[in-house]
């Protein structure tokens, strides 16, 4: 029996930076998908893991992804990166996340960047207030030193929900954050569009979420 619905935030409630990271490429002449390649590649110890666990700071940041950058022939800033993270809010995701909670715990497990964390919410930045203020629950990765695909970040979620794996829906647009929550136990949803979410989370639930 589903309990608890937990949430990623980015390329969840917000459309994907991946959209954003291509424009960047091809305003910059860059091949595509550069950005998500350098981010793919070492990924539980490069400059993104670091910075998202808060190992390294902005300057840190700036520098090792520049390096790792120029490993694949190309010149990308770290600090160029960071703001294309921000993408546009999906208000029907939004307006799915109001309904489940009439009924369900919710939660919200991001990985983030000491320069955004959730306190740092305002206009034209990744995460809007509005949103974060309906979770039960929120684990950001800067903040605990943890971050997705890392299983004990899904293990503490369930801790503070005090739910089982089991009985928790878990949706992310990546398919490698899903996986560990997947081996938990949990039921997953990759996000791809808001109504491919939505309809596949009211089959989880039994709820009409629109």
């Amino acid at each position: 029996m589903i309990r608890a619905v937990i949430f990623d935030f980015g390329g969840v409630f917000t459309s994907s930076p991946f959209e954003a990271f291509n424009r960047y490429e091809r305003e910059r002449g860059l091949p595509d998908n550069l950005i998500r390649k350098i981010n793919s590649t070492n990924h539980l110890e490069n400059a993104w893991a670091k910075f998202e666990r808060a190992e390294v700071d902005l300057d840190g940041f700036d520098k090792l992804f520049a390096a790792e950058a120029k490993a694949f022939g190309h010149d990308v800033p770290g600090r160029d990166v960071i703001p294309l993270l921000a993408g546009d809010v999906r208000p029907e995701m939004v307006e799915a996340l109001r309904r489940i909670k009439t009924k369900f715990k919710t939660g919200c497990i991001t990985n983030n960047v000491p320069s955004m964390t959730t306190e740092n919410a305002k206009p034209g930045s990744l995460y809007r207030r509005e949103i974060i203020d309906m979770f039960d629950r929120l684990i950001e990765s800067s903040k605990v030193g943890l971050r997705k695909p890392d299983p004990r970040i899904y293990t503490m979620m369930c801790e503070a929900l005090s739910v089982a794996p089991e009985e928790c829906v878990y949706l992310d647009d990546l398919g490698g954050n899903l996986k560990p929550a997947r081996a938990m136990g949990m039921l997953t949803i990759r996000v791809e569009s808001g109504r491919q979410a939505i309809a596949e989370l009211e089959a989880a639930t039994g709820m009409r979420l629109t």
